[in-house]
Formats: C-alpha cells, sequence, structure tokens
C-alpha cells in the first residue's frame, strides 16, 4: 500500500491538481468527447486516485484513449483538472515501463551524431518526460 501512495503522491505531485476538491458532480465526463471510449471515465480517474487504487488507473486504457482537449478542466466546477491528473498518470506509467531508459545530458551529442536529422523537439520531450 505503501508503493500506491507514493504513486498516488507524485500523480497529484506532477499533475499539480487537487482532487479532493472533486464534489463528484460528473462535469467532467459529461464534457469528454472520448467517454464512450475510456474505461475509467474522467470523474471515475479522480476516485480512484482517492481511494489509492493506482494500479487500476496505471492499468486502464483511459490514459492512453484522453485526448487532452482539457474539456474537463474548462468545466470543472472546483477547478480539480481531471486532463491533468490523466496526463500525471500516463507519464508516471511511461517512467515506471522504462526506469533504465533515461537519457543523460552527455548521451545527446552522441544522439545527434548518429542521425542528424534527429528532431532537437524529440530530445527535448524525452527530457520533459522526466524531469516533471
Amino acid at each position: 500500500m505503501h508503493i500506491q501512495n507514493d504513486y498516488a503522491d507524485q500523480i497529484r505531485l506532477i499533475s499539480g491538481s487537487q482532487d479532493l476538491k472533486c464534489m463528484k458532480c460528473g462535469r467532467c465526463s459529461a464534457s469528454c468527447p472520448q467517454y464512450e471510449e475510456m474505461d475509467v471515465r474522467p470523474h471515475q480517474f479522480v476516485s480512484y486516485l482517492q481511494r489509492g487504487d493506482i494500479d487500476a488507473l496505471m492499468d486502464c486504457e483511459s490514459i492512453w484513449k484522453c485526448l487532452s482537449c482539457f474539456a474537463c478542466v474548462e468545466r470543472c466546477p472546483r477547478d480539480v483538472k481531471p486532463a491533468r491528473l490523466i496526463e500525471a498518470a500516463r507519464l508516471l506509467r511511461i517512467r515506471r515501463q522504462s526506469d533504465d531508459e533515461f537519457i543523460t545530458p552527455e548521451q545527446v551529442p552522441a544522439l545527434l551524431e548518429l542521425d542528424p536529422d534527429i528532431p532537437q523537439q524529440l530530445l527535448a520531450s524525452v527530457f520533459r518526460k522526466y524531469v516533471k
């Protein structure tokens, strides 16, 4: 359970969201264009996080199906930001899958020499994924 709490805290920290403000009104899910495609809806996502059911969140397909359109963020009367929670869980899942696949700043010049056509934005996004 300790690891579950650590992951829940990491999701809260990465997202900057305050899930405890949620009053379970369901507006976030009602405004979601992917509602029918998601196995865990935005309002459920917040509830799972509050209960500490992080394994269910990490294994759900919703973290990949979220469009990050932020319709749920705009509709939330309590400023909970469900989409940011979902993005944080996505980021945490990526990090869990590739703990030993970090790219360090020292490796960047060698990567650019290997393929000079690599977009520098790609390398910058790799850093962003791991430093939030």
